[in-house]
């Protein structure tokens, strides 16, 4: 269900990555290294654990070659288990299904939907070997954000045979990117807190075995509509008055 908002994150963060100004030995490094080996996922918010998400990582044999000692700097991000719906002041979801139809549907098939709008909860965390290398990432992060065309991402929905784009808009809390302390003298941890707030889209359409309109197979990725009511026939009868 929050998968697509992941991955439409994932996106996001790449288009960070690739914005990188190398500033430090480090950063010349890690802009060149690839996008897959420089930002990962983490299970979960990581203020708490964030030696053992670091860990989790290098642990993780990403080359598929002979041992290596991990390179720093690395993002990882990682997203909250919790689930708060979203304040009324922001977005109203749908709770009750409204009828739709998709313009760019060849068929016009009749579908209903509802959504699920609340915030999720996220943390980038940033991890490098040294202060300077540290700080010039979660600077030009926070730059990144500071566009107004970035305050935002699209999170794609495939139904219908259609894709759907509904937006998550990223709200960043007034505070600076937080030092963790792990006890190391060779590693600098900042952590960044992001919310991002979403809208979910529920598709719906007939069940197998419930009337539709028989355009499509119901159960499969070309689901038939509901039944539309196509023409209402009318007879005027003649009152003779005598």
């Amino acid at each position: 269900m929050f998968e697509q908002v992941k991955a439409g994150l994932g996106d996001f963060l790449q288009g960070f990555y690739d914005g990188v100004v190398p500033t430090t030995r480090a950063l010349e490094e890690f802009a060149v290294r690839g996008f897959p080996y420089c930002v990962a996922w983490a299970p979960t918010r990581m203020v708490d654990k964030a030696e053992e998400m670091l860990s989790q990582w290098q642990r993780n044999d990403t080359h598929q070659g002979p041992t290596k000692p991990p390179k720093l700097p690395v993002v990882l991000v990682g997203v909250a288990k919790d689930w708060s719906p979203a304040e009324k002041s922001f977005t109203t979801q749908i709770a009750d299904p409204v009828n739709i139809t998709f313009p760019q549907d060849a068929k016009q098939r009749l579908f209903r939907l509802r959504t699920v709008a609340g915030d999720i909860r996220t943390q980038v965390v940033i991890f490098a070997s040294d202060e300077p290398t540290a700080h010039s990432l979660a600077a030009q992060f926070a730059l990144y954000l500071d566009s107004p065309s970035r305050r935002c991402f699209p999170a794609r929905y495939s139904f219908a045979g259609l894709e759907h784009e509904y937006p998550a808009q990223i709200e960043v809390p007034d505070n600076p990117a937080m030092s963790i302390e792990t006890g190391s003298k060779n590693l600098t941890v900042l952590a960044l807190n992001l919310t991002l707030k979403v809208t979910v889209p529920l598709f719906m359409a007939p069940n197998p075995g419930e009337p539709n309109d028989g355009q499509g197979v119901p159960g499969t990725d070309d689901p038939a509509g509901y039944p539309l009511v196509q023409q209402v026939n009318s007879r005027e009868e003649a009152i003779t008055w005598h």
